[in-house]
C-alpha cells in the first residue's frame, strides 16, 4: 500500500494524538497499566515514569513530523530530522516485535499499529524531500 508522504504524515499525527491520549488514560489510571509495557510494570511510580517518557517521545515524534512537513520552524537540520525519523523507524520495528511477544492480548494488537507506523515512516523517508 502506497501513501502520499504528506498524507502519511497526517495519518501519523492523528495516530500520535490517539496514542498520546491512550498514555494519558494510563497515567490517570483510566486504563490499567498492567495491560501495557509487556505487563512488566510493578508500581505506580514506575508507571508514572514510563508513561511520562512515552508521552514526551510521542510529542517529540509529532514535532519532528511537523518539521519534516515544513509546518513548523525547523530547529534541526534536515539531516538531523531524517536521522531522527530513521531511529523512530527502527524503534517501531523493534516495538512491533516486542508487542507480538507481549503478555497482554491488547498489546499484541498494538503490533499492528506499530507496524503500520513503521510502514508510514518508511514511506515518508523514501518519498519526502
Amino acid at each position: 500500500m502506497k501513501f502520499d508522504s504528506s498524507y502519511a504524515i497526517t495519518i501519523i499525527l492523528i495516530l500520535q494524538a490517539a496514542i498520546t491520549l491512550f498514555h494519558v488514560l494510563i497515567l490517570t489510571k483510566v486504563v490499567p497499566y498492567k495491560l501495557t509495557w509487556g505487563g512488566r510494570l510493578t508500581s505506580d511510580s514506575q508507571m508514572y515514569i514510563f508513561e511520562t517518557f512515552s508521552i514526551l517521545i510521542n510529542l517529540f515524534l509529532s514535532f519532528i513530523l511537523l518539521v519534516k512537513a515544513n509546518m513548523v520552524r525547523d530547529f534541526f537540520s534536515s539531516k538531523a530530522v531524517d536521522l531522527i525519523l530513521w531511529i523512530f523507524l527502527i524503534l517501531f520495528i523493534l516495538n512491533t516485535l516486542g508487542n507480538i511477544f507481549a503478555k497482554s492480548k491488547m498489546e499484541k494488537w498494538f503490533s499492528i499499529l506499530t507496524f503500520f507506523l513503521a510502514v508510514l515512516i518508511f514511506q515518508i523517508m523514501r518519498d519526502f524531500p
